[in-house]
C-alpha cells in the first residue's frame, strides 16, 4: 500500500536514500536514482486526496468511517424498532440492495467521465473484467451476508450482532486455508481463540440479561459470517487475477443479488407483504433505508481509502475502535439492560483482534516458537545432580 506521500525516492540496489556511488562506468544507473517516485492516487469518489499530507489523509479517513458507520449502525437498529418491522428484514435487504444499484451506476458513470474526460451523460462505463460466473458466485454470497445480517437483528441485540462481526477473523482464516491455501501463525490461531472466548462469553451474558433471546438470530449472523468469509477469499482471488475495480465489484455483485432476491421474494409472496408495510411507513423504511444504504456504501469508499493510506492493520485498528463507540452508542441512545459481563467478554474480543492485527506486523511462525525454545532450554543451567540421577 502507498502512503500518499510525494517526494520518495526510488531505492536502487538497496542504497540509502536511492544514492549510488558515483562512478564513471554507471551513468545509467546514475541517472535512474534521481527518478522520483509519484504518490499512489486517493480518491474517495470524486474527490482527490493525492496531494494532501499523510496524516490529513488519516484524520479524513477516520472521520468518514467513524461517522458514516456510526450512522449506518443508529438507522440499521432505528428501523428495526419500527413496531411490526422485525418479519421483514429481507425486505430491507432489498431496498438496500436496490439503493446500491444506484450508487453503484453513478460511481462508475463518474469513473468513466473522470478518464474519458467526455460529457458525463455521453460516457460509458468500462468492460466488465471478471467473468459472469464468478459474480453468480458473489452476488449469492453477498446476498447470504447482508440478508442474514439485516434479518438476524429481528432476534438478537445490535451489540451482539456487532461483537459477532468482530469475530470475522475466524471464518475467515479458515475460509482462506481451505479456498486460498494460505498459512497462518500462532498469533493469528490465539487471535482466534479470543475471539471464540468472548464470543460465547457475551452470548452467553446475552441470552441471560435479553428475555427475547432466539438461537434462530445466532444462527443467522453466523451464516452471515460465514458467507462474508468466503466473499472476501473469492473477491481477493478474482480482483488480484482480473484487475478489476471495486466499483465494478460492487455494483454486479449487489445488482445479481438483487435479482436473485427479488425472485425469491416474489416466489415465497413475502415481496408483497414487505412492500405494503413499508408502504404505511414510508419515512422509516424507505426513507431511513436511502440514508441508510448511502451510509453503508459510502462507508466502504473511506474504508477501502483508509487501507490504501495507511495500510490494512491500521485500518482493522481503526474499525475495530469504531465498532465499540457503536456499541457504545447503541446503550445510550436504545434502551436495553446491560451487564458487567459485556465489557469483559467484549475486552477478550478486542484483544483478539488486536492479536490479529499485531500478527500482520510480526510473522511469527510455529518453527520460530520451536527454535526460541530450544535456545531458552540450551540456556538453563544443569546441577550436578539432575545430571546424576539422569543417569541412575
Amino acid at each position: 500500500m502507498g502512503d500518499g506521500q510525494a517526494g520518495s525516492v526510488i531505492s536502487i540496489n538497496g542504497s540509502a536514500g536511492g544514492q549510488l556511488p558515483a562512478t564513471s562506468n554507471s551513468p545509467t544507473l546514475t541517472r535512474k536514482s534521481s527518478v522520483v517516485e509519484l504518490p499512489q492516487e486517493l480518491r474517495i469518489l470524486c474527490f482527490d486526496l493525492t496531494h494532501y499530507n499523510r496524516t490529513t489523509q488519516f484524520l479524513l479517513s477516520c472521520a468518514g468511517v467513524f461517522i458514516l458507520y456510526i450512522l449506518y449502525g443508529y438507522l440499521q437498529e432505528l428501523i428495526f424498532t419500527v413496531e411490526g418491522f422485525k418479519p421483514y428484514g429481507w425486505f430491507l435487504t432489498l431496498v438496500q440492495f436496490g439503493y446500491y444499484i444506484g450508487f453503484g451506476l453513478v460511481e462508475r458513470r463518474l469513473e468513466a467521465y473522470r478518464t474519458g474526460r467526455r460529457s458525463l451523460w455521453n460516457v460509458e462505463p468500462a468492460p466488465r473484467c471478471i467473468p459472469m460466473k464468478t459474480y453468480l458466485v458473489l452476488a449469492a454470497l453477498t446476498l447470504g451476508t447482508m440478508g442474514l445480517s439485516n434479518s438476524s437483528l429481528g432476534y438478537l441485540n445490535y451489540p451482539t450482532q456487532v461483537i459477532f462481526k468482530c469475530c470475522k477473523l475466524i471464518p475467515v482464516l479458515v475460509g482462506s486455508i481451505l479456498i486460498q491455501g494460505k498459512r497462518y501463525g500462532p498469533l493469528d490461531f490465539a487471535a482466534a481463540i479470543c475471539m471464540c472466548i468472548g464470543l460465547a462469553w457475551f452470548t452467553l451474558a446475552d441470552s441471560q440479561m435479553t428475555p427475547n433471546f432466539n438461537l434462530l438470530g445466532v444462527a443467522m449472523i453466523s451464516g452471515a459470517l460465514l458467507c462474508d468469509a468466503a466473499i472476501g477469499n473469492v473477491q481477493e482471488k478474482a480482483m488480484r487475477e482480473h484487475k478489476a475495480p471495486s466499483s465494478e465489484v460492487v455494483f454486479y455483485s449487489y445488482g445479481l443479488g438483487f435479482v436473485y432476491l427479488f425472485v425469491i421474494m416474489l416466489l415465497t409472496g413475502n415481496f408483497f407483504s414487505g412492500f405494503a408495510f413499508c408502504l404505511e411507513h414510508p419515512l422509516q423504511t424507505f426513507g431511513y433505508g436511502f440514508l441508510f444504504s448511502l451510509s453503508g456504501y459510502l462507508g466502504i469508499q473511506f474504508v477501502l481509502a483508509l487501507v490504501r493510506s495507511s495500510g490494512a492493520p491500521i485500518a482493522a485498528t481503526v474499525t475495530t475502535a469504531r465498532k465499540a463507540v457503536t456499541i457504545a452508542f447503541s446503550f445510550m441512545l436504545f434502551s436495553k439492560p446491560f451487564t458487567v459481563q459485556y465489557l469483559w467478554s467484549g475486552l477478550v474480543v478486542v484483544l483478539g483482534i488486536y492479536l490479529n492485527v499485531f500478527s500482520k506486523k510480526n510473522k511469527l511462525t510455529f518453527a520460530d516458537i520451536r527454535s526460541r525454545f530450544k535456545q531458552f532450554g540450551s540456556r538453563l543451567p544443569r546441577s550436578p545432580s539432575r545430571k546424576f540421577l539422569i543417569e541412575v
